[in-house]
């Protein structure tokens, strides 16, 4: 224990280890900033600064961190979460294939990925058979509106 208090440095090491650990099972970003204050009070523990001294220094760049660094990275990382398409808008562009003849003015079905979907031919395109590919442009409900390729 006396070797601890002596080497306090070594502590503020673990305590930062251990957040960037448990940073990796949580991916809120938050636990990072206490790493980031605890690897600032290992740089002041290095110039035998009291251990109050210690502490205050990883509050203040742990709040500090949480203020200035997280959003910064929250940003970063999440960019592009916005973008991307899920659910039945990810069909809109995919291509399948006819397997239950679409006639003009009705519904039919059509196969993408292995799932059947109700599709109707997109405007003035006519029918589309069995076997045909096709394309989606849109989707109204389950509905999809497709185009012979």
């Amino acid at each position: 224990m006396d070797y601890l208090t002596h080497n306090l440095w070594l502590v503020w090491t673990l305590i930062s280890v251990l957040a960037l650990i448990l940073e990796v099972s949580s991916g809120t970003f938050y636990i990072m900033c206490f790493a980031i204050g605890a690897a600032c009070a290992v740089v002041v523990s290095l110039f035998a600064a009291p251990f109050w001294v210690q502490v205050l220094a990883f509050i203040v760049f742990s709040a500090g961190s949480v203020l200035g660094v997280r959003p910064f990275v929250v940003r970063y990382l999440h960019s592009s979460d916005r973008e991307q398409a899920s659910n039945a808008d990810a069909l809109i562009g995919r291509e399948g294939i006819v397997v239950e003849d679409i006639p003009e003015r009705s519904t039919g079905y059509v196969k993408i990925d292995g799932d059947m979907w109700q599709a109707r031919m997109d405007a003035y395109t006519g029918a589309a058979v069995s076997g045909d590919r096709v394309r989606v442009v849109a989707r109204d409900s389950i509905i999809l509106s497709v185009e012979r390729l």
